[in-house]
């Protein structure tokens, strides 16, 4: 992290890097959207919301970056205002809670893990619908896929995972709030 003084009484950090994980359990009958991209499978991910893994990972780690908790303590499971929300507009709000506190997304690197099905052809246009989103260009969102070679729960088909790495710096560092 880079820090500089402010002139005056504090040192401000330029950039804060947040981490955010996320695993969702696969489910008949459900629509499986990931990074805002809806997949045709046989399966999709069960949640409260849309369940969208890659975009909740990305979610908690820009929360994570500016340390204002994590996605369930702003959209409980048991408010039914986020009922099948789409996970894309959660991410609107987020990124206004990181903006009304001085700060804005400029990098994320996200990896989803799951054995099926295959998300390579889906990743640049999940690329394109996060950075929309966050205001960012696809040079500024990296979005990567890994199988589980079979291994333990995301191995056998049961869910889907993913992690996500945020760095964000303030807007204007003297107007940034700790």
């Amino acid at each position: 992290m880079l820090l500089y003084f402010n002139g005056y009484d504090k040192l401000i950090a330029m950039n804060q890097t947040g981490i955010g994980f996320d695993i969702h359990r696969l489910v008949e009958g459900r629509r499986l959207i990931i990074g805002g991209v809806e997949i045709q499978h046989t399966h999709g991910l069960l949640g409260h919301s849309d369940a969208d893994v890659l975009t909740h990972a990305i979610m908690d780690a820009l929360l994570g970056a500016i340390a204002d908790g994590d996605i369930g303590q702003h959209f409980s499971d048991r408010d039914p205002r986020w009922r099948d929300a789409d996970s894309l507009q959660l991410l609107k709000v987020v990124a206004k809670r990181l903006n009304d506190a001085g700060w804005r997304p400029i990098h994320v690197d996200a990896t989803v893990m799951a054995e099926a099905p295959k998300l390579a052809p889906h990743i640049p246009e999940m690329r394109y619908r996060l950075a929309a989103t966050l205001g960012l260009t696809t040079k500024n969102v990296s979005v990567k896929a890994t199988t589980y070679e079979n291994l333990g729960p995301i191995g056998r088909k049961e869910g889907i995972s993913a992690m996500a790495v945020a760095t964000i710096a303030p807007i204007q560092p003297e107007k940034q709030q700790s």
